[in-house]
């Protein structure tokens, strides 16, 4: 949706900047703040106009588990005094693809049909950190439809060695 990229551009832009010398830190708050926002709940609790700013904050705060930093705080008060809450997660995707550009790594969802263990994914990272060229930010989500072996995506890349995508080819190729 392009016109939610472009509300969110500014917000994105302006909390890279003001975060610059902490980005490590305004990441981790921002990813679980922007998943807690992500829920239809929240969001239609925030866009309620009898709900107050601080009420949102009180839920958000509460769902986190813990008190939010004063940054997190002060931006989404301003998120939701303006009524762009419904942005957030743009936001922090568009954040974390600036930041990302400053370290000239990249986010990559790795796909499996079971749980990796800490040390096979190291040797995963590794592996896909050269065959990628660039340092990655791996996340691993489960998905049993591949039946075995992994899909990674990085960016607008898929490496795809499942073997839900060889039985597919095979079909293609038995059907040709």
């Amino acid at each position: 949706m392009a016109e939610l990229a472009t509300i969110a551009r500014p917000y994105a832009e302006a909390l890279f900047k003001a975060s610059y010398a902490d980005l490590s830190g305004t990441s981790a708050w921002l990813d679980k703040v922007s998943a807690i926002a992500g829920h239809p709940e929240l969001q239609q609790f925030a866009d309620n106009p009898k709900a107050t700013p601080e009420q949102v904050l009180g839920v958000i705060a509460g769902a986190n588990g813990a008190e939010l930093p004063p940054a997190a705080r002060n931006f989404l008060m301003a998120l939701l005094e303006n009524g762009r809450f419904t942005a957030l997660p743009e936001i922090a995707r568009q954040f974390r693809a600036l930041a990302n550009a400053q370290s000239g790594s990249s986010d990559a969802v790795v796909y499996s049909a079971f749980p990796i263990d800490a040390a096979s994914m190291a040797t995963v990272s590794a592996a896909l950190e050269r065959r990628f060229g660039r340092k990655l930010q791996v996340t691993v989500q489960q998905d049993p439809s591949l039946i075995g072996g992994i899909r990674v995506v990085v960016g607008d890349e898929v490496l795809d060695t499942s073997v839900k995508a060889r039985l597919e080819q095979m079909k293609v190729a038995l059907a040709a």
